[in-house]
């Protein structure tokens, strides 16, 4: 093994809608992760691998803590995203511009000393007072619980490339775990749902997309086209007529968009075929998450 070759795991972390997904995407060049502007997009944790000739970051892109809501489904978001703070090198605690919380405090505080931790300061270019950084940043450095407080812009793309730089200089010694190549560790068949969610996700309003979930009940290639079975399921009748939307047309804007984006993501003709199902308060229902793919143990 090489000497010089370093490899370890960094955890994105941090509130809802703070940014950890469009941070993820922009470090490694392409989207593997769903984003938007509503709260509570990601609900999964999975891997996302950038290879720079000696050091390989893995990163664990997680959903984002959340208070008030107290369903199953929240619960679980909540566990995936205290774990993936536990057993990595570095920890990114990203922040929604200078919004800190006793809440931010005590995760912060509950973190493995063994382990870096670099407060990001996320959508810099949009404060109204660009006075208000560097006093935020003095203030909070006082307490030494940060290698690095980075403030950035993910969407603009300020400040990431020094970010990566900082992220290599903490990595520990080791030999690559993935192949140089390989992007992360999420299935076509996964992304596929994601993305047909993301999709739903925009089209809707504020409550109806934390009551959804997609299914994918077919994923095969024939003669060259991919063949893709999906199942968005809600909770209850009036949300399907909702997404159905006046003589299909929402759902039709829905299978188009997720058509279209995943053919340019896989390279390849997708025929999309898309069904709406009712499962009566899944999303609070402990017994049912894993069913629906919700399991906190994979």
């Amino acid at each position: 093994m090489n000497p010089k070759t370093k490899s370890g795991y960094v955890s994105i972390v941090g509130k809802t809608n703070a940014g950890k997904s469009t941070l993820l995407n922009n470090i490694l060049g392409q989207k593997i992760a769903i984003t938007s502007r509503k709260p509570q997009t990601t609900r999964h944790r999975f891997l996302g691998i950038r290879t720079d000739n000696e050091n390989q970051i893995i990163f664990v892109d997680t959903p984002g803590f959340h208070s008030g809501q107290k369903r199953a489904l929240n619960r679980y978001m909540n566990k995936v995203a205290s774990n993936a703070m536990r057993g990595v090198d570095i920890v990114l605690y990203v922040l929604d511009k200078l919004n800190w919380s006793e809440d931010d405090l005590s995760r912060v505080q509950s973190i493995s000393k063994e382990t870096s931790i670099i407060l990001i300061i996320n959508k810099v270019d949009k404060l109204e007072d660009k006075g208000s950084l560097l006093p935020f940043i003095d203030d909070l450095s006082k307490d030494n619980l940060f290698r690095h407080i980075v403030p950035i812009s993910a969407l603009k793309d300020i400040g990431v490339e020094n970010l990566v730089r900082l992220i290599h200089e903490q990595l520990p010694e080791g030999g690559h775990l993935y192949p140089e190549d390989q992007v992360t560790d999420i299935s076509e068949k996964f992304l596929a749902s994601e993305i047909v969610r993301e999709n739903c996700i925009n089209r809707l309003g504020d409550e109806l997309p934390y009551r959804i979930t997609v299914s994918i009940e077919r994923f095969n290639q024939l003669k060259g086209i991919i063949h893709i079975d999906s199942v968005i399921y809600v909770e209850k009748q009036s949300q399907k007529g909702m997404l159905i939307g006046q003589s299909g047309s929402m759902l039709k804007s829905i299978g188009t968009a997720s058509r279209k984006e995943l053919e340019k993501l896989l390279d390849s003709k997708v025929m999309l075929k898309t069904w709406i199902k009712v499962k009566n308060n899944w999303s609070d229902n402990e017994s049912l998450l894993p069913s629906m793919g919700y399991d906190i143990d994979k």
